[in-house]
């Protein structure tokens, strides 16, 4: 059968069409094999798969040819532009171009009378919903705006310093601006001091020189440490002031009262938080289970501030918490979704005060399994405030005048049901990565003391299991009453990242046989298999970018991760608003009176609402990140020479990320530095190797390191290798069989990637983020506890 087009050659339509249905396994060789290809074809070829790269409809991962990830029915874009018709183009706000490829294109329709809120221009940022056209014409989305987010701006945000002659200098706060600084007129600097974090217009750009600006808004003096977290607020928009309107609805709020509540005042509930926690909006309670026909099992209370009694539907308050989607965590001070009237006083489950909450009493089987739960709208009375290390020393032998008198009557029980518990969880085997998480601890004026790794307690997992019950048995009851609701779910990984999993276990000589359904018990196995071993946290790595991104839906896909059907979102909704809709949903289903989910809420609106908040979250996790990449950068800036051990984090063709153990700190090896030879990328092995030594270079190895250069404004450091690189047998892969490396080849100074600044300071500018920042970055994540992100630990 002859596929080629009638010009002799197969058309765009055709060549897409084979990718897409053989994914993860085709390449040049493949295509031009199907359509029957000479080799005098193949410039032609090669030429047509670029052009379908760069528009978007087609994804290359070195020699492998691919259909890009797709994208969710409704999405935040931002609008770049219009075609030759004149039509809006869009591309997905998120979008990870390494790991994806280039970003689809989405051709906004839009209608003669758009609703209010809708019309949008270039330059604007939209919730989109789209849907797929199946065009070749590099525009593979059709979308409609449902709401303008953003109206268009253009700025640049950066520190000025001042000149003594007048005018300045700004030092720009982005890591790919790292280097590139901008001139500022002495009658263009809108009044700014020196050290002040300010708003630029771009006035004039040249090829020589510096570019030049003028200051549009000062926002605010970074002279201390004290202030970093500003230049990560204002640079992705996060809202840090309540309207007014908001205010007066926190300030004239009343606590809750024993109205159309269930007594609970007498149930021993207590909270146990970080040490520094300042709002407490969850409490628990654990006792044996009298019933005779459950010996040996646990009630166990889980108790939930009821912020929904507090926050209304279409009210200044629920629009605020809407636009800021969750509360965002930083070393220096959190940027809460609601008034601290609100999340740190009549939420806060703080010791012998009532308290509003929504409740959940769980019946525990002697196996460990939950046999049924009932939500209750309650008035409660914490007993104690507590912290985690607290209550693990109190049930290690080492009670405190507080934790005493609670040890028999309210611990022992509750780590009693979470040993049951944890026999369940075992069994379920969700994904057991151990990727520690650190913690920035700073000193009084702000600047950073010294960088922590929490222990893991068992009183973190006992919390993290009792919340992640909880959560279930609310998805649980909202599906029983075929109420929409938002989820929190987590695709399984795909059939491409399972396959270039397993070919780099191969070079561990590592197995991964697939055999049925994905499990997270598949990935656990190998885990277990390199526990203990010195590329441990290299297989932990890999295995965490095998995995999807986890996000809000109001469709139901289950969470992969926890290897559970259904989930949401129940136990903090202080600080995220999924957990809002839930409590919201919950109240309406079960009739507990004030502050249900509007009927007009459905599964379309929630939908929207769902792509918000996922883009508010990734945002935070941005944001969050960022600031801690400029404190240590801050922290490192004095002690440019000294040398570190770390581990590299990221490889890419712009050269090696490396993290520092000590501190955690993220920083670039640009690849023109590594030696006088040519450099291949290898994706399967996630190496650098030299061409001429076979030296290789790969994610997980322990190296030592020169710090070369800091910019703290930017959180980007630069190092120098001084490590040797390991040797392997030229052109052989550990199995025997011929090494397949990317043919993108690279020199000193001549990375197809490495993006330097004028001045060549800093690479791409990604700061050990690379590949290896997606798990930072909105993954789901199992380990140590975050500062910032979630309170609980997991960013479930």
């Amino acid at each position: 059968m002859n596929k080629k087009h009638d010009s002799g050659f197969p058309s765009r339509d055709a060549i897409v069409a084979f990718i897409r249905a053989n994914p993860g396994n085709i390449g040049t060789r493949e295509i031009a094999r199907e359509f029957g290809l000479k080799n005098a074809d193949r410039v032609a070829l090669k030429q047509i798969l670029r052009e379908l790269a760069d528009d978007g409809s087609v994804a290359k991962r070195g020699r492998k040819i691919l259909e890009p990830a797709a994208l969710p029915p409704t999405v935040m874009a931002d609008i770049t532009g219009r075609d030759t018709d004149g039509e809006l183009l869009a591309a997905p706000t998120e979008w990870d171009t390494e790991q994806d490829g280039p970003a689809p294109k989405i051709r906004i329709h839009v209608p003669r009378r758009p609703q209010p809120g809708t019309a949008a221009g270039v330059g604007d940022r939209a919730l989109l919903r789209v849907e797929k056209t199946g065009d070749s014409d590099g525009t593979p989305y059709r979308g409609r705006v449902i709401k303008v987010i953003d109206d268009a701006r253009t700025r640049l945000l950066g520190i000025f310093r001042a000149l003594p002659a007048g005018g300045g200098r700004l030092i720009p706060v982005d890591k790919k601006q790292a280097g590139r600084e901008l001139n500022i007129a002495k009658d263009d600097t809108g009044g700014a001091e020196d050290g002040d974090l300010v708003s630029v217009d771009l006035v004039r750009t040249r090829g020589y020189g510096l570019a030049s600006g003028k200051v549009k808004e000062r926002l605010g003096s970074l002279a201390t440490e004290k202030a970093v977290s500003l230049i990560a607020i204002h640079a992705h928009d996060i809202p840090q002031v309540f309207s007014p309107a908001a205010v007066r609805e926190a300030e004239d709020a009343q606590p809750a009262t024993l109205k159309g509540r269930d007594d609970w005042r007498d149930l021993p509930l207590v909270t146990i938080d970080p040490p520094d926690a300042k709002d407490h909006d969850d409490a628990v309670h654990a006792a044996p289970d009298l019933d005779p026909n459950n010996k040996g099992g646990f009630i166990v209370h889980v108790a939930i501030a009821d912020v929904a009694f507090y926050v209304r539907p279409g009210s200044a308050l629920d629009r605020d918490a809407l636009t800021r989607g969750n509360s965002v965590y930083f070393p220096d001070r959190v940027v809460p979704m609601l008034p601290e009237r609100i999340s740190n006083d009549l939420c806060s489950l703080v010791p012998g005060e009532p308290r509003g909450a929504l409740a959940v009493r769980m019946v525990i089987g002697n196996d460990g399994r939950k046999r049924s739960h009932s939500f209750h709208r309650v008035l409660m009375r914490s007993a104690a405030k507590l912290n985690y290390a607290q209550a693990q020393a109190a049930i290690d032998g080492r009670p405190d005048d507080t934790t005493g008198p609670l040890l028999e009557p309210i611990l022992k029980p509750l780590y009693t049901a979470y040993a049951l518990v944890k026999l369940a969880r075992d069994e379920r085997d969700p994904l057991d990565l151990d990727l520690p998480e650190r913690k920035i601890l700073l000193k009084a004026d702000g600047t950073v003391d010294r960088v922590i790794v929490p222990d893991r307690l068992d009183a973190h997992k006992l919390i993290e299991e009792f919340m992640i019950l909880a959560n279930v048995a609310a998805a649980e009851m909202l599906e029983k009453k075929a109420l929409p609701l938002i989820y929190r779910v987590h695709d399984e990984p795909s059939q491409e990242k399972v396959h270039n999993l397993a070919e780099f276990l191969k070079t561990l000589d590592l197995p991964f046989a697939k055999a049925g359904a994905l499990r997270p018990a598949l990935f656990n196995r190998v885990l277990g298999q390199v526990r203990g071993e010195d590329y441990e946290p290299l297989v932990n790595e890999v295995v965490l970018r095998s995995q999807a991104q986890a996000e809000y839906s109001a469709e139901n896909y289950g969470h992969f991760g926890l290897n559970l059907r259904r989930y949401a979102h129940f136990t903090s909704p202080i600080r995220r608003y999924a957990d809002l809709i839930v409590h919201r949903a919950l109240i309406r289903s079960l009739g507990l009176g004030e502050g249900a989910l509007p009927e007009t809420e459905t599964l379309e609106t929630l939908g929207e609402v769902a792509a918000q908040i996922s883009v508010t979250e990734r945002r935070a996790m941005k944001a969050e990140r960022e600031t801690a990449d400029r404190l240590i950068a801050h922290f490192l800036a004095d002690r440019i020479g000294a040398s570190f051990q770390g581990r590299i984090s990221g490889v890419t063709r712009a050269g090696l990320f490396v993290k520092l153990s000590e501190t955690g700190a993220d920083g670039l090896i640009p690849i023109r530095t590594l030696g006088s030879e040519y450099f291949n990328y290898d994706e399967t092995r996630h190496a650098l190797i030299g061409t001429r030594s076979g030296a290789m270079h790969r994610l997980g190895d322990v190296v030592d390191v020169r710090l070369v250069e800091a910019a703290p404004v930017a959180g980007a450091l630069r190092f120098e290798l001084l490590s040797e690189g390991q040797s392997i047998p030229r052109g052989r892969k550990r199995d025997g069989s011929r090494a397949s490396t990317s043919q993108s080849k690279a020199r000193p100074g001549r990375s197809p990637n490495d993006k330097a600044g004028p001045s060549g300071k800093f690479g791409k500018g990604k700061s050990g983020k690379g590949k290896s920042g997606k798990g930072k970055s909105g993954k789901f994540k199992s380990g140590k506890a975050k500062s910032g992100t979630s309170k609980k630990g997991k960013s479930w």
